[in-house]
């Protein structure tokens, strides 16, 4: 196979205080490049890692539309996207949202726009959507999101020292509270199952949780990539579906109460990853 991944990692973000900043995002897209190039055949120069400043919405847009044209013109079919970073949520345009939210991930320059973020400073789900579906047959793409989900899930085990959640709520407490009167969607939702070919999707909690920014074993890393790559490293052959029950066991061994996702079609669920 021909194979093409990006991996992002945001700590820093050029809008955000400090205090909203994060420890183990770069730490994330590192290792995960790393596992690709050393266990999965990835060649070092086709993989594209995106830190902190390099990682603004434009950039990462047009890295992630260069996959996909490699896919569609034949000279890739295995890629992998990794995105580590804030999840939050903007107003819903397009109608397809029954909570009148959009899922959004928050890129370097996020930035508000009134009492929302701007939508060119985050992406979206329905983005995401649209680049998945020119997705060509035959085509493998693997997904790893470490973000949150929702404010909703907060709960007082993420603040622990060396422990911080991956969200951002809106800008406003207006805004903020109109999202928690809303329930969320699944996320399975963020993959619209149509005709086209279907990406598979491990993410690090549920729509309704946060994912933990943690220090472990010396280190930051988010908790989700964590026990993903310790999984990966330690029986590659598994299938997709019980390595998230290992990666699920090892949350909760860390005391880490995030439910990790697995979506895909079946037989992408019964293989290994990476197949």
């Amino acid at each position: 196979m021909s194979k093409a991944a990006l991996c992002v990692g945001i700590n820093q973000f050029s809008n955000l205080p400090q205090s909203s900043w994060l420890q183990g995002c770069v730490n994330d897209a590192n290792d995960l490049s790393s596992l690709l190039t050393s266990d999965y055949g990835f060649p070092a120069d086709s993989v594209t890692v995106l830190h902190d400043s390099d990682a603004i919405k434009e950039r990462v847009m047009d890295e992630l539309q260069g996959l996909l044209d490699l896919a569609a013109s034949g000279q890739a079919d295995h890629l992998v996207f990794t995105f580590s970073s804030h999840g939050t949520q903007i107003p819903d345009t397009s109608g397809d949202e029954a909570d009148r939210l959009d899922e959004a991930f928050a890129c370097h320059d996020i930035n508000n726009a009134g009492d929302a973020w701007d939508a060119a400073t985050v992406i979206s789900d329905d983005e995401l959507y649209q680049l998945f579906a020119k997705l060509p047959d035959g085509v493998l793409m693997e997904v790893v999101m470490d973000t949150c989900h929702s404010g909703t899930g907060l709960k007082s085990l993420d603040l622990l020292p060396g422990r911080r959640p991956r969200f951002l709520p809106a800008p406003t407490p207006t805004a903020v509270a109109a999202n928690e009167s809303k329930d969320v969607r699944v996320l399975k939702d963020l993959i619209k199952m149509g005709n086209v070919a279907k990406p598979v999707l491990m993410a690090a909690c549920r729509a309704d949780q946060t994912a933990a920014d943690a220090f472990l074993d010396g280190r930051y890393n988010g908790a989700f990539t964590y026990n993903l790559i310790r999984a990966l490293k330690d029986n590659g052959q598994l299938s997709r579906a019980d390595v998230l029950k290992v990666v699920s066991k090892g949350l909760k061994l860390g005391g880490f109460d995030q439910i990790a996702q697995l979506e895909g079609t079946t037989a992408a669920k019964k293989a290994a990853w990476g197949h």
